[in-house]
């Protein structure tokens, strides 16, 4: 069951010992149920801080957050989050044991949890590799098992903050294209922080641009069709559009 996103006004700011700072001021903006959303911006314009808004990690200073209109105070498993470091897994359980972690927490019977595992690790082709450590897989493999860890009791939302940022080009490239699949077999709600222009117009139903003073400068529409070619004249005019807001 996928859910809608509300956001509205939402301002975050953190005590310093040279007072406060603003990272979020005054963001809005809505996420249809099963559309993919890409939130673009430079570093330190307050992504990171709006997707822990969003986990429910941190409470916003004011505004709110509404998740098929119920507001949004703590964690909860309505939420799946991927996150940027490829350390995010435990290192002392395998890729299946991994994905069982939420499961074990909330005590599905073992062989449930393994047939759940099996399935999602079968969906991010990695079926050979349950029973092998982090250790010993590639960081794109690292990066697939977070993300069937993410989607094991099938959440709503999936809430990913630069996930493939730390991984090659053709790793990258590779990942978007099977994140696009996951997508629209599974049509989660997924909201996708990136600083990555082309990155952006390949996953995203919408971008949502921000501005170093941590406000939305734009909000695009973004129709090109799926599959989509990075080569063809109509993504590379997405691209010029979204790099003209981002140069305001």
């Amino acid at each position: 069951m996928t859910q809608s996103i509300d956001v509205r006004r939402l301002r975050v700011e953190f005590p310093t010992p040279s007072g406060q700072v603003l990272a979020v001021r005054e963001v809005s903006f809505q996420v249809a149920a099963s559309e993919f959303l890409c939130v673009l911006g430079p570093s330190g314009c307050g992504k990171t801080t709006l997707m822990n808004c969003l986990a429910g990690f941190i409470a916003p200073t004011s505004g709110e957050i509404l998740v098929d209109n119920q507001p949004v105070t703590v964690r909860g498993v309505n939420r799946g989050v991927v996150f940027q470091d490829l350390a995010q897994l435990f290192p002392w359980r395998t890729a299946r044991e991994n994905v069982e972690f939420g499961l074990q927490v909330r005590k599905m019977r073992k062989a449930l949890r393994r047939e759940r595992s099996m399935e999602l690790l079968r969906m991010m082709g990695l079926e050979n590799f349950g029973n092998t450590y982090p250790h010993q897989l590639s960081g794109g493999m690292q990066q697939r098992v977070a993300i069937a860890r993410a989607l094991a009791y099938d959440p709503g939302i999936l809430l990913m903050d630069e996930p493939f940022a730390a991984l090659d080009a053709m790793t990258r490239d590779n990942l978007q294209l099977q994140l696009t699949e996951i997508w629209a077999e599974t049509r989660k709600t997924i909201v996708y922080i990136t600083h990555n222009v082309s990155e952006a117009v390949y996953l995203g139903d919408g971008i949502i641009i921000m501005d170093r003073q941590g406000t939305v400068r734009a909000a695009l529409r973004n129709d090109l069709p799926r599959p989509r070619d990075p080569l063809t004249d109509t993504f590379v005019r997405m691209q010029r559009e979204v790099m003209s807001n981002l140069a305001h």
